[in-house]
């Protein structure tokens, strides 16, 4: 079992393998460094899908922090230019609290031609003394959703955990523990979770995750200008906001009015995300705005709201959330956008199954129509930003979810394919897929949409 507190993850953008990772990475280096005073130069070397999207992924600016001794969930973003600002102009970085030389322009390395032997997102630290002589080298892999594990430790190890009384490591054990037990999916979470802490704490995480959402939300709707980066995109959220206010307030509203506002919340996600803004990885930043805009519509159009079932939302959620991570994979360099889009919509799926009362059985179906419905789908991010097709993508994987959730939960939870089946599904087209189509910017809209 992979617990939410791992999968949910407060952060900044751009992106969790790319931006939340590698800033993890480098700061757990830089710790590692505390009793290391000899430094006297610094190298990074990225590799694969992080060397080849640095720039418009934000891994660079992410190494910088990390070194820096900031930490993706507590560092304020509005500080981030200035930091990276001030480390680029001086060629120096206060790494534990000792100015030490670094040049990103230099020291940072991208390698798009080496392969690297476990995970396509891999990235190297090393720390030099003053006659270039090696004091200390790491490597890790950013596997998605924020995870980072040492290159030379199995993932597997590292989810590890404390025994648990309702354990499941596929969608079938996970219904037998509801079977067997009487509680339904999120109780099942619930239960293992509070083996690892006291219950109020878990309680107290879920509903931070979703202030942390909705705070996003309300920022994102608020904001215009134009996204970072050479394509200078411009924000729509905040104008379409105020659209969609105008035509609620008029006598003739749109027959699919509640679709846009649900687009909306998405889109004003991730344009917070393209931004380098706060927000939670759910399971990823590039898919970071449909659990949030499926929750605001359960909030703000169904009846059937509670705090109670917003926190059955998240809970089965993350049942759901871990049987990708922990069977397939959730890192689109890994296994393209249905590992991100196409996971987080069938999280939201389940979530908004679940807190609108559906069976357990019936959830389970509602995961496997969110993702049955995303194979297939490549992550070919134009020029390496997290702008396009990402912002859209995420406005559809958040009508999908609410569609899939319907459908399961007009039926008794009786269906042809399994959750696992289509998780199984989901990695072999993952596997099959063409490199250039996995985050590396080198195939699909990425060469095919005119910059210029």
């Amino acid at each position: 079992m992979i617990s939410l507190f791992d999968l949910f993850k407060i952060g900044i953008g751009p992106s969790s393998s790319h931006t939340v990772g590698p800033m993890r990475a480098a700061t757990r280096f830089a710790e590692s460094l505390n009793d290391t005073p000899d430094v006297a130069r610094l190298r990074v070397t990225l590799y694969g899908s992080l060397a080849w999207t640095a720039r418009g992924h934000a891994t660079d600016r992410a190494v910088i922090l990390g070194l820096a001794g900031e930490k993706p969930d507590t560092m304020d973003p509005a500080l981030a230019d200035g930091i990276v600002q001030s480390v680029t102009q001086a060629h120096l970085i206060p790494l534990n609290g000792h100015p030490t030389p670094f040049n990103p322009d230099t020291d940072i390395v991208l390698d798009t031609k080496t392969v690297p032997p476990v995970h396509p997102n891999t990235l190297q630290f090393e720390a030099f003394d003053s006659t270039d002589t090696l004091l200390a080298c790491a490597r890790f892999c950013s596997v998605g959703g924020g995870f980072i594990v040492p290159e030379q430790v199995t993932e597997t190890a590292t989810y590890a955990q404390p025994d648990m009384p309702y354990d499941f490591t596929s969608g079938t054990e996970l219904l037998e523990r509801t079977q067997n037990t009487g509680l339904d999916i999120a109780g099942v979470v619930l239960a293992n979770e509070s083996v690892l802490r006291p219950c109020a704490e878990v309680e107290a995480y879920l509903d931070r995750i979703v202030s942390v959402m909705m705070d996003c939300v309300d920022a994102g709707l608020h904001r215009s200008g134009t996204l970072p980066g050479r394509l200078n995109v411009r924000r729509r959220a905040a104008a379409l906001y105020e659209r969609l206010k105008d035509q609620s307030r008029s006598n003739q509203p749109s027959a699919h009015g509640i679709m846009d506002w649900i687009s909306l919340f998405a889109i004003a996600v991730n344009e917070e995300n393209a931004a380098g803004g706060r927000v939670v990885t759910a399971p990823t930043n590039g898919a970071s705005g449909v659990i949030p805009a499926v929750l605001r519509y359960y909030r703000e159009f169904c009846p059937e709201y509670s705090l109670d079932g917003q926190r059955r939302f998240l809970l089965t959620a993350a049942a759901i959330g871990g049987l990708f991570k922990l069977n397939a994979s959730i890192s689109g360099a890994e296994v393209g956008c249905q590992g991100e889009v196409g996971v987080a919509s069938s999280m939201a799926a389940a979530g908004l199954a679940a807190a609108l009362g559906a069976t357990p059985l019936q959830v389970e179906n509602a995961a496997e129509i969110g993702m049955e419905h995303h194979l297939g789908m490549t992550c070919d991010p134009v020029a390496g930003l997290v702008q396009i097709p990402c912002i859209e993508r995420n406005a559809f994987g958040a009508i999908k979810a609410i569609n899939a959730a319907s459908l399961a939960m007009h039926g008794d939870g009786a269906h042809h394919v399994s959750l696992d089946q289509v998780i199984r599904t989901m990695a072999e087209t993952g596997r099959d897929m063409n490199h250039r189509y996995k985050e590396t910017s080198l195939g699909g809209l990425a060469v095919n949409f005119p910059e210029c």
